[in-house]
């Protein structure tokens, strides 16, 4: 199993950002933290990077329902999508697979609801 969901597209890397951030919108989620790898690896370490960005995506009734189910699965939390370069114009969006990191937990109740949101960030992917 993979631990990523992942498809290549082309456009600008802002226009596929707001078509992620979009489909990700129409699945239930939003973006609670944005990570300009480029920005934060020129300022602390003062080297170039090819656009790349993470996008902390939430989805709020599945976030609670599996920190009731399993408290400590906050450190697996907020759902990981990256945009990136890979030419100009050319750009790649991954999405992390729930499904895969839930193999570490135990929780019969957290592998269905991984597997609703795996199946909606595998949704996103392919739309895009």
């Amino acid at each position: 199993m993979n631990y990523y969901f992942n498809k290549t597209i082309n456009g600008t890397f802002e226009e596929v950002i707001d078509r992620v951030t979009q489909e990700l919108k129409e699945e239930g989620f939003g973006i609670l933290t944005e990570i300009d790898i480029k920005e934060t690896l020129k300022k602390k370490l003062d080297v170039d990077f090819k656009k790349y960005r993470i996008l902390g995506a939430c989805n709020p009734p599945y976030a609670h329902r599996g920190l009731l189910a399993e408290d400590k699965i906050g450190t697996m939390l907020p759902c990981n999508v990256i945009v990136q370069e890979i030419e100009a114009g050319v750009i790649e969006v991954a999405a992390v697979n729930p499904m895969a990191s839930m193999q570490a937990v135990e929780n019969e109740k957290l592998n269905e609801i991984a597997n609703e949101i795996s199946s909606k960030l595998d949704n996103v992917i392919e739309k895009l």
